[in-house]
């Protein structure tokens, strides 16, 4: 992880050895995310353990375009930082990711800043960005469950290894009769998964104010992506695809966009396996009618057109992964995996 961009600059073994062994001085073997201790309050946690670890110890990831491709999130143990801009309101931040962890499970403690500008002349935050202090816990050991568990609002779905969450799904629906509705029948908040005609933000014209990096504000103005951050990883992709830039909430991690096709030898785009529904929506007082063309995520079905399965996941030489698609739906469409509680979101 720990490379500028542009300059395929590696650290070398030993000063990986000295970031490990410094941060777990600074904040032990613990693997305790956002919803494990009792007696302590996981926001003071998060905010003494980066006020702990010091410049000395801090790899700058401003603008990186990361390269490794390690499925171990202790590989990454470390401690980033990063000066980025707000370029709406001309307002610098300072990013902060702590990486720790022990032989189970590793934790990411961030403020909630990516490594590079946000909330550009395209984007339309409804809250300023703030840093927030967040912590996910991310096992070691992934294994596929039984069952996929959906996506839900009450849940973050991963976390990148810049310390910016994802959260794939919106709040926004067809609610025609509601007093919020705009001129199409939707509204922007207050939907749930059981909700027919679920919003998909990248399938909208004004992608719900989202900036270059398919990234908004929440409320409380933390920064999440929607999608492909367009950042962190590059359309010049290695000889085994593209970097890790995360992990899901289930624990497995989340690639860019190329993997090795194992049948063809070739470096390639992984390609989504939904497709758009033919024909048009039932039009009636609780259905929009009009084409499917991707505005709601109903207008998706899972086709088993590309190479994904229907999560956005692909089993390649044994290790489950999921991949950043150009299409819907972009980063998850469920969890393969256990998802850990740290990514709760209350």
């Amino acid at each position: 992880m720990c490379g500028k961009s542009n300059s395929g600059f590696q650290l070398p073994g030993f000063f990986q050895a000295f970031c490990l062994s410094a941060v777990f001085a600074v904040a032990g073997c613990g693997g305790s995310g956002s919803s494990s201790g009792d007696s302590v309050d996981p926001d003071t946690l998060a905010d003494d353990t980066l006020d702990n670890a010091t410049d000395s110890e801090t790899v700058d990831i401003t603008d990186t375009i990361f390269s490794e491709t390690s499925v171990n999130c202790a590989d990454y143990i470390n401690s980033y930082g990063s000066s980025v801009l707000d370029e709406t309101r001309s307002l610098g931040f300072e990013g902060d990711v702590l990486i720790t962890g022990d032989d189970a499970e590793c934790t990411l403690v961030t403020n909630n800043i990516p490594n590079h500008n946000f909330n550009d002349a395209s984007a339309n935050f409804a809250t300023d960005v703030s840093e927030v202090m967040q912590s996910f816990t991310v096992t070691r050991t992934p294994a596929l469950a039984a069952g996929a568990t959906a996506l839900s609002q009450t849940t973050y779905n991963g976390i990148m290894l810049n310390g910016v969450p994802i959260d794939i799904l919106s709040a926004g629906c067809y609610s025609p009769d509601d007093p919020q509705a705009d001129a199409d029948g939707n509204v922007h908040i207050g939907c749930t998964t059981d909700d027919d005609w679920l919003l998909d933000p990248l399938g909208t014209d004004h992608k719900f104010g989202a900036d270059q990096h398919n990234a908004h504000t929440q409320p409380d103005g933390s920064y999440h992506y929607h999608g492909n951050p367009n950042a962190m990883f590059d359309d010049a992709p290695g000889p085994n695809g593209s970097p890790v830039i995360g992990f899901a909430a289930d624990g497995f991690p989340i690639y860019g966009s190329y993997f090795l096709d194992p049948d063809s030898g070739q470096v390639r785009k992984a390609l989504s396996g939904y497709t758009l529904k033919t024909g048009q929506r039932p039009s009636s007082a609780s259905d929009p009618g009009g084409d499917y063309d991707g505005t709601y995520v109903q207008d998706w079905e899972f086709a088993d057109a590309g190479d994904l399965d229907a999560c956005n996941g692909i089993t390649v030489n044994g290790q489950y992964s999921y991949y950043v698609t150009d299409s819907y739906p972009w980063l998850i469409d469920c969890l393969s995996g256990t998802p850990h509680e740290s990514f709760d979101k209350f």
